[in-house]
């Protein structure tokens, strides 16, 4: 079976929605529209046969699902910026800047951290998503990890499946927590904003996250942040959700607003960090070839480490 070809099942709970909205929901990295252009091609099979993408579900139809690839002469290599932390002849693993999209979508071709890639390493044009097993969200900064030959593409998407794969991240969000505590709560496509996502009753997929503090602000927690699952969004979902969202998150809750006791200047300072303050420091994975135990840190960006000691500097000085 190819590497671009996706299987699953649809779930009871789907039963009696339109055929394309259970898959927007199995298969939530993808559009609804560009999923019904899918179906429409043929590219997507319900128990083997084409169907509709008005076809209503039952519940536990087996479906088959071969990824287009982009189009081939769209996939270019870019001169860009690009911090590699490790790599071998099987992997490699990226500090990913802030601002940079990982993967080309339609209508934005370049950019990327692919096209990054692809300048570098033309052999991951073979590759499913050029070797690229797992995202960051545009605004995060971080750590991933790249395949670099089919056997650790297979290898590492196992690793992912089975959770088994350890990412951890720094995170600065609103309000005062008392203590570490672990989430779990379903996240699926938000009801009325595609380009969202939500904690969910229905039709959602298990989310699951775990955080420790690290340090206490007036008006924020620094805290360490473990994924066991890997949802689209699902750190910035799940702080919203217990309504401490990511500072700076603005799709999320976390736009900037007044402090008590902060100057105007400070907070203009403060305004200056134009993203979520959330940074993936820790990965581990087993090595997809010597089965040696690996882990890679990527230190604080300066943006995080400035935003961090002016909370810091202001806490300071309310104590003189």
């Amino acid at each position: 079976m190819s590497d671009n070809v996706l299987t699953s099942v649809i779930a009871e709970r789907h039963a009696g929605l339109r055929l394309d909205k259970a898959l927007s929901e199995l298969f939530s990295d993808y559009s609804r529209s560009f999923l019904q252009s899918c179906i429409e091609r043929g590219d997507i099979l319900v128990n083997g046969d084409m169907a509709r993408a008005r076809d209503i579900v039952l519940g536990g139809e087996h479906i088959l699902f071969e990824v287009p690839e982009l189009e081939h002469d769209k996939l270019v290599g870019e001169d860009l910026p690009l911090e590699i932390i490790f790599e071998d002849e099987h992997l490699l693993v990226v500090n990913k800047q802030a601002g940079m999209v990982v993967h080309p979508a339609a209508g934005h071709y370049s950019g990327t951290l692919l096209n990054a890639l692809l300048y570098r390493y033309t052999q991951l044009e073979s590759l499913p998503r050029c070797g690229i097993v797992h995202r960051l969200d545009k605004d995060t900064s971080g750590l991933l990890v790249v395949a670099k030959t089919h056997k650790a593409h297979h290898s590492l998407v196992e690793q992912l499946q089975r959770r088994e794969v350890g990412r951890r991240y720094t995170a600065l969000v609103w309000g005062q927590l008392i203590s570490g505590a672990r989430i779990e709560a379903a996240i699926g496509r938000h009801p009325s904003d595609r380009k969202r996502m939500a904690v969910v009753n229905t039709g959602g997929r298990v989310a699951i996250t775990h955080y420790r503090i690290i340090s206490k602000f007036q008006s924020h927690t620094l805290l360490d942040v473990r994924l066991e699952t890997g949802r689209t969004h699902q750190i910035r979902v799940h702080m919203a959700h217990i309504r401490h969202p990511i500072f700076g998150d603005t799709n999320y809750g976390g736009r900037y607003r007044e402090i008590a006791g902060w100057g105007k200047p400070q907070l203009e300072k403060l305004r200056c960090f134009n993203r979520q303050a959330l940074h993936a420091k820790h990965l581990s994975l087993i090595h997809p070839d010597s089965g040696e135990h690996c882990t890679y840190t990527a230190e604080l960006t300066q943006d995080f480490i400035e935003l961090l000691e002016l909370l810091d500097n202001h806490e300071k000085a309310g104590l003189v």
